[in-house]
């Protein structure tokens, strides 16, 4: 009897207030554990596979670095303090290696524990560049591969508000940088500026501007202004040995790429007007081409402000788009225009329309090839072939041609036309390799091709390395994987004529470690790196990826792990995590790529922890939402919800692993929107927990995730979809937890709250965690750790102790 008073005075203390006043908590040992475990570094290799670059990182930034000063603007996020992204991602340490000696070395002139980003290898990769952060600005940086040295050739002056601020020069002599002008304005204080008039936004009538629902947008003239002045960037010349001189006066640089024969330069600039329904890069621009020593030769594009596509994932704006060097030509630009007017309404044979013109683009312009639906981009070979792709989005279409870039007499053929969704029957990727331009182009044996594919099947994931001759369409195996203990993965081509890939080998227990295969040797297999697992409590785990079906027949499965302290014969609690997959016919739906052969990695938002917790978890469940034909899979979104839940409860209950009252369901994004539905329309669950997601679809009337309709088309589908409008059904405890600077389209963090304001209304079991400073992505070590204890919390008290709750309840 003491013991229960206890826990329900417990109970009162956590459910009887609105607010807590809670410090950073951190999660209970077993998790603790796995969550501060070291991360193996990133590897960065050159071409021919000699040099390895080892980044180093930690697995979380700090609160701290969160809270450094930051502006939202036009879709950027920037400390105008140090003139970079707010939320880049930096690394710690670097380090090099090489496959003749696999030890990582310490780099000469480097220190560790900098705020290192923009990794750039040079066009010869006998170099690389990258910035260093400081408390008052980026540096640029140096790295000797041959030597191991790395040296400062700027002052902390660069401006990465837009990303990498640094081209190489094609000689591998020197960059181009993007430099803080020196007379750049103050920047205003919005908080504190007094406003000179109201923000008036106008709509033309008939003119049509369905957007999604962006974030982080101008608001206003001050914004205008900050916008203006944090993208404003001199171009200058640096060389290897940090000379720098003026190449371009102070202007909004957004692009920047060199020909590959490096005598020209394509330079993107931003324009006015700005917008404040639309990101930057949908604000207007122009691409001008320059000589390498900075002549003017031609303007080649002018895009206006884009705000009124055509509605549809397929819309595109009309006139030239796409802007690109041939990289197998010296200085040849393509382009392509739409032959629909943008519109996906529009029935047309050609979608698209590809043409090039050759410096100095005054003489004549060029038809290449014509595709049936939306132009994606080419691979290009020699003057005789090149790879063409399209896709379509609303019936899952791509299409793979070849063609001859010097005859547009000569039809196209189409060597691939697929359901991209369909990746047991995914023929690959096309091997690239690098030409006299130091350019990536089509790796060719006269009239042949190599294709590199993943080799997913029902039986497994088996990579493999096809022929392909181009002429016949016939293909020819050259290998395949043959592992079945472990998983392989065909990383990329060192040299595919004579058989040599980078690839990856992991299994459960093993961490995931690069090697060189010869596929023509017997034991062609040189190790590249050598890891070691730093997740040890887990590496003994039962795993298992197990198949089961919904009550239509339709094939599912999920990885299943069984706690690290599993009795046979006990029952355990479960919980479950997924994320609802849109598809337009059944036989891709069905298809698993999961193994349980794959290292057990527990990221931050990972619900494998709770494994050393006595859990069962179910990861990855297949949750495929189907809509054939002219049916939309969100037709019968919920119905569809709930039974792919009920299949996976039943086959692990099934199983004999669990207490079926037992059982939570959790996800992230459009996984938390799932929760929160299963939750509202299923009595299937002990409780949730739903991280940063939407739950009221009339906020984002345009269209989400896979919606192609907007709100007044089908406001019964968003109704229906949204737990906001279902709210009085409520009964299950339901963890909310949301990143207060949430970018995420459509996702904003008032989601959360208005969900929270109903649930509590209506006295449902909801608890609301807001995250400072955090946007979509959790990144800090004090948010993520406080995650973890939340969610731990959670689970103990409505789902491994539900009995006992509902005796205090």
């Amino acid at each position: 009897m003491k013991h229960f008073l206890t826990f329900f005075l417990l109970c009162f203390v956590i459910t009887g207030y609105a607010q807590e006043n809670l410090m950073y908590q951190k999660p209970h040992k077993n998790i603790l554990e796995l969550a501060e475990a070291p991360l193996a570094p990133i590897i960065r290799m050159d071409s021919k596979g000699e040099h390895i670059v080892l980044l180093y990182r930690s697995s979380y930034k700090t609160i701290e670095e969160l809270s450094e000063t930051e502006l939202r603007l036009g879709g950027l996020r920037i400390n105008p303090v140090t003139n970079i992204g707010s939320r880049t991602r930096y690394y710690n340490d670097v380090k090099l290696s090489s496959k003749k000696d696999g030890t990582p070395k310490i780099i000469s002139g480097l220190e560790a524990d900098g705020r290192y980003a923009n990794f750039s290898w040079s066009p010869n990769q006998e170099y690389m560049t990258f910035t260093k952060t400081l408390n008052t600005g980026v540096e640029l940086w140096l790295l000797d591969i041959k030597n191991g040295e790395a040296k400062k050739i700027s002052e902390a002056n660069l401006n990465a508000n837009m990303g990498n601020p640094v081209t190489w020069f094609k000689d591998s002599n020197a960059v181009l940088v993007k430099i803080l002008p020196g007379n750049r304005k103050a920047l205003i204080n919005t908080k504190e500026a007094v406003p000179t008039g109201p923000t008036v936004s106008v709509s033309e009538a008939g003119v049509k501007a369905q957007n999604r629902t962006y974030q982080d947008l101008l608001k206003n003239k001050n914004d205008e202004h900050n916008f203006e002045q944090l993208s404003l960037s001199e171009l200058h010349k640096i060389t290897l040995d940090g000379k720098a001189t003026l190449w371009k006066k102070a202007d909004m640089y957004r692009g920047v790429s060199f020909s590959p024969d490096g005598n020209y330069i394509m330079i993107t600039t931003i324009k006015k007007p700005f917008s404040y329904l639309v990101p930057y890069h949908r604000f207007p621009s122009e691409s001008v081409v320059y000589t390498a020593t900075g002549d003017l030769v031609k303007s080649v594009l002018e895009v206006p402000l884009i705000e009124d596509l055509p509605k549809g994932f397929m819309a595109e704006r009309t006139g030239k788009r796409d802007f690109d060097w041939r990289s197998d030509k010296p200085a040849t630009l393509y382009w392509v225009e739409a032959l629909d007017g943008g519109d996906p309404a529009n029935e047309v044979p050609f979608r698209d329309e590809v043409f090039q013109q050759d410096a100095p683009f005054n003489g004549k312009v060029t038809s290449l090839l014509k595709t049936k639906d939306r132009f994606r981009g080419i691979t290009w070979g020699d003057d005789n072939i090149a790879i063409a792709y399209d896709n379509w989005w609303n019936t899952r279409n791509t299409r793979t041609y070849v063609f001859n870039p010097s005859n547009s007499n000569v039809a196209p053929k189409v060597l691939f036309d697929r359901n991209y969704q369909d990746r047991y029957n995914d023929p690959g990727k096309f091997v690239s390799t690098k030409n006299q331009f130091n350019e990536y182009v089509l790796d060719l044996n006269k009239n042949t091709a190599y294709l590199i594919g993943d080799g997913y099947s029902e039986a497994g994931k088996f990579p493999f390395v096809d022929e392909l001759n181009l002429n016949t369409q016939k293909t020819k195996r050259l290998y395949q994987s043959k592992l079945t203990d472990k998983v392989e993965s065909i990383s990329t081509a060192l040299d595919a004529k004579a058989g040599e890939f980078i690839v990856r080998i992991e299994s459960k227990n093993e961490y995931p470690n690069y090697y060189i295969r010869n596929i023509k040797k017997r034991n062609g297999l040189k190790p590249l790196t050598q890891f070691e697992n730093p997740f040890k409590s887990l590496q003994n785990v039962k795993k298992e990826v197990i198949s089961y079906k919904r009550a239509d027949g339709l094939d599912l499965s999920g990885t299943l792990y069984l706690p690290t302290d599993y009795e046979a014969g006990k029952k355990y609690p479960m919980i479950m995590w997924a994320y609802p997959r849109e598809y337009k016919d059944k036989n891709s739906a069905a298809q698993s790529t999961s193994s349980s052969n794959e290292f057990t990695y527990p990221y931050y938002g990972s619900p494998i922890y709770w494994v050393t917790r006595g859990y069962v978890v179910l990861d990855d469940a297949a949750f495929p939402i189907i809509g054939e034909g002219d049916e939309q899979p969100n037709d019968t979104f919920r119905t569809q919800l709930v039974a792919n839940a009920k299949a996976a409860i039943d086959a692990v209950d099934d199983l004999g692993y669990i207490d079926r009252e037992r059982v939570a369901v959790g996800g992230h994004s459009y996984g938390a929107f799932m929760t929160a539905n299963l939750l509202a329309h299923s009595n299937l669950f002990a409780a949730g927990i739903a991280r940063s997601g939407a739950y009221n679809r009339t906020l984002t009337p345009f269209g989400f995730q896979s919606e192609e309709r907007n709100y007044w088309e089908a406001p019964e589908i968003y109704n229906a979809m949204s737990p906001f409008m279902h709210a009085d059904k409520m009964k299950t405890p339901l963890l909310l937890i949301h990143g207060e600077a949430d970018n995420n389209s459509g996702t904003y963090p008032l989601q959360s709250e208005r969900y929270f304001n109903a649930l509590k209304g209506l006295g449902a079991p909801v608890r609301l965690v807001m995250l400072p400073r955090e946007s979509h992505g959790y990144a800090a070590k004090e948010s993520i750790l406080h995650m973890l204890w939340e969610q731990d919390q959670w689970l103990e008290k409505y789902v491994k102790n539900k009995n006992a709750t509902d005796t205090a309840d």
